[in-house]
């Protein structure tokens, strides 16, 4: 018996040092990034490598902040970001509540359809999206970067999924009450979605905050482009200021760890929910 609990100590004690392991593999390039956003140019490549600057500069930051206008970028990614995410929220929650409560003819059908287009990479409709886009005057505009976007199966899948979960009880009580199908949807199905929209909606922020071939190809104008496509000012034809081209990306990653830390209590409950029937 005493062997049996010292093999399970063992067994739990290799486990849990694996676990820090691999945890340390994931977060080392953060660190990598943090670092040298702190170096001097000189020493970005020295090797053996400093994980810790020396000596540390902190007017990195200043100097990537100021040169280039990261305050424009800041806004337009966070405009556009908000903007996609909202319209993603309500296009997905008004799909997903019509294909897990409304009864229509082919409804099944259509769902699996519109499911099946998740099946077809982006790179396939990049070209034609561009062009019709271009046919109607949208380059170079903000309404490029999120009208298409705001529409996609895997938001109607996702609250199809969490609104099966959600008690039918719930619905009949408020259709004997004389609630519409549009009050039932705004008045008890969004409320108790609360967990799925937080979920989605920090998946499609960062999604639309990282992004970077879209704007890349839709935007002309320097005042319109966002952060990702604006870090390419630290790149030049033979050389790359390394130290403020992390300061930038550090820069960038900080709206994204404050948005995961405020919704992280909703992730677990969200994506459970939305996989208990189906």
């Amino acid at each position: 018996m005493h062997s049996k609990k010292i093999a399970g100590i063992l067994k739990k004690t290799v486990m849990y040092t694996f676990m820090i392991l691999l945890g340390l593999t994931m977060i080392a390039p953060f660190i990598w990034m943090l670092s040298t956003s702190l170096k001097e140019p000189a020493n970005v490549f020295i090797f053996p490598p400093k994980w810790i600057p020396n000596p540390i500069v902190f007017e990195n930051y200043a100097h990537a902040w100021q040169a280039a206008p990261f305050g424009r970028f800041f806004l337009n990614s966070i405009f556009i970001s908000a903007c996609l995410t909202f319209g993603s929220l309500l296009t997905g929650s008004m799909a997903g509540y019509a294909f897990a409560r409304l009864e229509f003819p082919g409804r099944d059908k259509l769902f699996l359809t519109y499911l099946g287009t998740m099946m077809i990479p982006g790179q396939v409709t990049m070209i034609p999206v561009f062009i019709l886009l271009k046919n109607i005057g949208w380059i170079d505009t903000y309404k490029a970067l999120i009208i298409p976007g705001i529409f996609h199966a895997g938001g109607a899948f996702f609250f199809r999924q969490f609104f099966l979960a959600i008690p039918k009880e719930l619905e009949e009580a408020a259709t004997i009450d004389g609630c519409s199908h549009v009050g039932i949807y705004w008045r008890i199905i969004l409320p108790l979605s609360k967990p799925a929209l937080a979920t989605l909606g920090t998946f499609t922020f960062l999604g639309a905050w990282n992004d970077f071939m879209w704007p890349l190809i839709v935007l002309n104008s320097p005042e319109k482009m966002t952060l990702p496509v604006g870090l390419a000012y630290f790149t030049g034809q033979y050389t790359t200021d390394w130290p403020l081209l992390m300061a930038g990306s550090m820069i960038i990653l900080l709206p994204v760890i404050l948005l995961y830390i405020f919704n992280q209590r909703f992730f677990v409950k969200g994506i459970v929910m939305s996989g208990m029937k189906g």
